[in-house]
């Protein structure tokens, strides 16, 4: 069956406290390159997604997990789900202000993903996937060109984010930087004016 576009997919509550300290997060993270074969739950995915953009403060401007600079937030949170329990295979937008998901087409395209990240197989392997987008002009239209270097570092806000978060959870992850920006493009179905810089790939430890 199709994904229905038109609806969105309510997520479930974040967790504000955890068994593992921040402490103890940066202590176990590593870069994970290789997962079990188990899938990850829907509770996971949508604690990583909230980790990664999540609301924190919805009483001031709507502040997110990860720092912005202006509190622009030019990034976007797109899911590719291939064994996530509770979630049909396919790609998903997150939608922070909701903490939901709105599908955005539909088939596991995990395959599809590492062949555009330069044939690393391990990725096709991964649970599922956060990829990372920037539309720069949220930044660059108040900071001017210097705008695109704050964009790079707020991905690496949210990739830290997203590292310790994973841990936290018992899953593994790392970011990916090579991979043909158009491939990715056409396998996540972005907009026009997004630009992938991330990729995520998470699954189970071995």
């Amino acid at each position: 069956m199709a994904l229905d576009t038109t609806e969105t997919l309510p997520l479930p509550t974040p967790r504000l406290n955890g068994p593992l300290s921040v402490e103890g997060a940066l202590m176990a993270r590593r870069s994970v390159r290789e997962f079990g074969t188990d899938a990850v739950a829907l509770n996971e995915v949508a604690q990583l997604l909230w980790a990664a953009q999540g609301i924190s403060d919805s009483h001031h401007l709507g502040l997110r997990t990860a720092p912005s600079a202006g509190a622009l937030y030019p990034l976007e949170v797109v899911l590719l789900a291939g064994a996530v329990s509770g979630l049909a295979p396919g790609v998903y937008r997150y939608l922070p202000h909701s903490h939901a998901l709105r599908p955005v087409a539909d088939g596991d395209r995990r395959a599809s993903l590492a062949k555009a990240a330069l044939g690393q197989a391990w990725i096709a392997e991964a649970a599922c996937a956060l990829v990372l987008a920037a539309v720069y002009r949220r930044t660059t239209s108040k900071y001017g060109e210097r705008g695109e270097r704050y964009v790079h570092m707020e991905v690496g806000h949210v990739g830290q984010n997203v590292y310790l978060q994973a841990r936290a959870l018992g899953l593994g992850t790392t970011m990916v930087g090579a991979f043909r920006d158009q491939e990715v493009h056409t396998v996540l179905r972005l907009e026009t004016d997004e630009a992938p810089l991330a990729i995520l790939p998470i699954g189970r430890l071995r």
